[in-house]
């Protein structure tokens, strides 16, 4: 068979091929019209849905900058006269930023960044002194997904815990950051350092001490084996 008869078959069974495939077309129109119209729709939802939380994340990411830039304004030194978005105190500080950061959980509390404004308010609500409302709100960010803050929000509810009077919850959390579960934001050394120093206002004297000559052998070359040093000699 010559190469031209070969190509004129190749076109004619290119030909028929088509041709089915044009007829099977027509035939199924609606069908194919009534299967791909949903899913062209469901893109299209999802599209609309990711440009939404987009927005909606960008702006709560915004005013939670807002208040973080609120609550760590330097405040204004003893007698100094009164200006334009200064404070003269941690208590009209932290009433400023506490409604930057309500707003957020208000208007955005399904996002994940929710969980910062939780961790904020936190803090503020402890230089308020509403320690139930503080406690309750460190509680909520310290189930965030992201590490460094989940360590953030326990470190500062064992320091709630101790200031409160419950050293045993202290010591609990205080452990489980130091055992082996540290993070950029809470490394284990810094907690086990607040342990330590715990257990020395606590009269464990033999259990700081302890824990200081472990972090000081530790991390000999680093700041938290350096601290612990200089804590050891005044422990007899």
């Amino acid at each position: 068979m010559d190469s031209q008869t070969r190509h004129a078959l190749k076109q004619d069974k290119f030909v028929h091929a088509t041709q089915e495939s044009v007829g099977w077309i027509a035939e199924n129109r609606a069908a194919l019209l009534r299967y791909s119209i949903p899913t062209v729709v469901l893109i299209v939802l999802a599209i609309v849905a990711g440009v939404l939380y987009t927005r909606r994340t960008s702006a709560a990411e915004a005013l939670v900058g807002q208040g973080i830039d609120v609550y760590s304004t330097a405040l204004l030194p003893p007698g100094a006269p009164a200006q334009a978005g200064a404070y003269a105190s941690a208590a009209n500080r932290a009433r400023a930023a506490t409604k930057l950061f309500q707003q957020v959980v208000d208007q955005y509390g399904s996002l994940p960044v929710a969980s910062r404004a939780h961790y904020f308010l936190g803090l503020a609500d402890e230089d308020l002194g509403n320690n139930a409302a503080a406690e309750t709100e460190l509680k909520k960010a310290a189930e965030a997904w992201d590490g460094n803050l989940s360590s953030l929000a326990n470190y500062a509810l064992a320091g709630l815990y101790h200031q409160t009077g419950r050293d045993a919850q202290a010591i609990a959390l205080y452990q489980q950051l130091g055992a082996g579960k540290g993070t950029t934001a809470v490394p284990t050394y810094s907690a086990e350092l607040a342990l330590a120093d715990l257990y020395n206002t606590d009269g464990k004297k033999d259990q700081a001490k302890a824990l200081w000559a472990k972090i000081k052998d530790a991390d000999k070359a680093g700041a938290a084996g350096e601290i612990a040093a200089q804590k050891l000699p005044t422990q007899n």
